[in-house]
């Protein structure tokens, strides 16, 4: 196998695919990325069994064939090269030399035959999803997926099909985020999955703003392509909790709340709050809310603003990270707080299908 490639096009196609690569492996060909030549295109191929990708850029073949090189290696090889021309040749006993410049590298692959091939999915129920829906949704709910592996089933995005609707909830059991856009999809279609999250965050990597994506879905796995980019990932097997029994049906107050100010006031008033009892206190009476906070050991922080509110004083508490994670990743001037009593789950919302339930945290006067 042999080509000639530009430094930048060769670096990056092993970027878009690199982070699949686990470090903790036993099998050596998972810590290999799969090169193949062929046509006008080079093809990269990394996986570790649960989560793979595959993406390919232009070059010139002048002799088409298939290795595997260690990735992580080749990715800082590239990066380092003195000229923007580089010449990879590969032996039959899969050693890669590669040329740029003065520069020349001897690398031992291992070969092509020895990779896991992708899950077929023939069959597979198909949905076509404009990516900025998926990249926005993703964004409002991906932060609050839990990292407790004892709860797997949590470990991931509930991603619902149905009534027309593609809906993706994350918990963690002390804040929930959900978010839902309009899909068009066959009744028959219609199901419930939970996609893992290292294939959420690469799947997060790689969403533009324009244009579609095909995701396709088989009994236990997802793949999801994007141009001439292919994600393919294992699904959480296991039963999600039901999420719409935490959402309060009704409020007793609604606040309107800007929601730079907001976070720009929690943020500050967040650095006194101590480590052992993290939470922020909010006191919303006579057209204000006061925002403190307060550790025995350092001392105390409050801060006022001036919003819309008229009913009875009513003080909750929230871990301050968990009211700050929504509000850093929605796009809207306006937020709303809608509120029970000082025991009762607030949920944060916006004019638009998407909806944060905070669990609230004993106040200590």
């Amino acid at each position: 196998m042999k080509f000639r490639i530009s430094k930048e096009a060769l670096l990056e196609g092993l970027q878009k695919v690199q982070h699949v690569v686990s470090s903790r492996t036993t099998l050596p060909i998972l810590s290999n990325v799969l090169i193949v030549a062929k046509g006008d295109r080079l093809q990269f191929t990394t996986t570790d069994l649960d989560v793979g990708i595959t993406g390919s850029v232009l070059c010139n073949v002048d002799k088409e064939g298939a290795t595997t090189l260690p990735a992580k290696k080749i990715v800082n090889i590239v990066r380092e090269l003195p000229s923007s021309e580089v010449e990879v040749t590969v032996d039959s006993k899969h050693v890669a030399t590669i040329v740029s410049g003065a520069a020349h590298f001897k690398v031992n692959g291992l070969s092509d035959a020895e990779f896991p091939p992708f899950p077929d999915f023939q069959g597979a129920k198909e949905f076509r999803i404009q990516q900025n829906d998926l990249r926005d949704g993703l964004k409002k709910t991906s932060y609050a997926i839990s990292s407790d592996e004892t709860r797997y089933v949590l470990n991931g995005i509930f991603t619902s099909f149905r009534d027309g609707k593609m809906t993706l909830v994350a918990t963690d059991g002390r804040r929930l985020a959900m978010a839902e856009s309009d899909l068009e999809f066959p009744a028959s279609h219609e199901t419930d999955v939970i996609i893992p999250t290292k294939a959420v965050q690469e799947l997060q990597r790689l969403l533009g703003t324009e244009g579609d994506l095909t995701l396709r879905l088989s009994d236990n796995q997802v793949s999801i392509s994007i141009g001439d980019t292919l994600l393919v990932s294992k699904l959480i097997e296991g039963n999600y909790p039901n999420y719409r029994q935490v959402i309060p049906s009704d409020a007793n107050e609604r606040v309107e709340l800007p929601r730079e100010a907001l976070l720009d006031t929690v943020r500050r008033v967040s650095l006194l709050s101590s480590d052992k009892s993290s939470s922020v206190k909010l006191l919303f009476a006579d057209n204000k809310v006061d925002i403190s906070a307060n550790s025995p050991d350092v001392g105390e922080a409050r801060e006022e603003m001036l919003v819309k509110y008229e009913a009875k004083p009513i003080q909750v508490a929230f871990n301050p990270e968990f009211m700050m994670a929504p509000l850093r990743n929605l796009e809207t001037e306006t937020v709303y707080l809608d509120l029970i009593d000082e025991m009762s789950p607030g949920v944060i919302r916006i004019d638009g299908s998407f909806l944060y339930v905070l669990m609230p945290m004993r106040v200590t006067s």
